[in-house]
């Protein structure tokens, strides 16, 4: 029997459990894959004791109807810039890659499975160049990910910013006003511009 990883990185956004569902429904109903994920990204197969949990077909039961992720996510830490604390109270990033491949050939993982945006991919791919059978799933609301029309978590943070501007569109209208609505997109402006786009943008 295969056994499968499963991590999710970075900020949460709406779907991960979803996905994370499909994935444990595909691969035991299909496959007869085993599927475990590591608590908070990478850091859950780093840990010591392992911080990993089993994902069955029990564990995942109505998760899609639940926000965030069930194993828990992290843009802190990782395989390549793992955080340690010196002697003299600064802190440091080591490489414990070759220590995590290890630990999973240990734990027979065949395959990774990365829920992620622009970061988690990014160690999707050095690990692909370390010989690790890996999968990137696009997970980002900024839709900053190229290879891709559009990446699961940005048509809800659209809708939220549209739901924004259109209370605050009456307001400003009321008392004359200008209003400047802030939203997230880290270097790109896909929510920004699609937001401005649905509530009627003049700019």
């Amino acid at each position: 029997m295969k056994r499968v990883l499963v991590v999710t990185g970075g900020g949460d956004c709406p779907g991960l459990n979803a996905v994370i569902r499909a994935i444990v429904k595909r691969a035991s109903k299909e496959k007869d894959w085993e599927v475990i994920g590591s608590i908070e990204a990478y850091n859950g197969i780093l840990r010591e004791p392992t911080e990993i949990m089993i994902l069955d077909e029990k564990a995942v039961s109505g998760i899609h109807f639940q926000g965030g992720t069930i194993i828990k996510t992290t843009n802190k830490g990782g395989p390549f810039a793992w955080p340690i604390k010196n002697s003299d109270g600064t802190w440091s990033a080591v490489d414990r890659s070759e220590e995590m491949l290890r630990k999973m050939q240990y734990l027979g993982i065949d395959a990774v499975i990365s829920i992620g945006g622009e970061g988690s991919q990014r160690i999707s791919q050095l690990l692909y160049e370390k010989g690790c059978n890996i999968i990137g799933v696009p997970k980002t609301i900024d839709n900053d990910l190229s290879a891709t029309d559009t990446t699961f978590g940005f048509q809800t943070a659209v809708q939220i910013a549209t739901e924004a501007v259109d209370k605050l569109v009456t307001t400003a209208a009321s008392h004359n006003r200008v209003f400047i609505l802030e939203v997230m997109g880290r270097y790109a402006g896909w929510i920004g511009l699609n937001a401005a786009i649905a509530g009627g943008a003049e700019i």
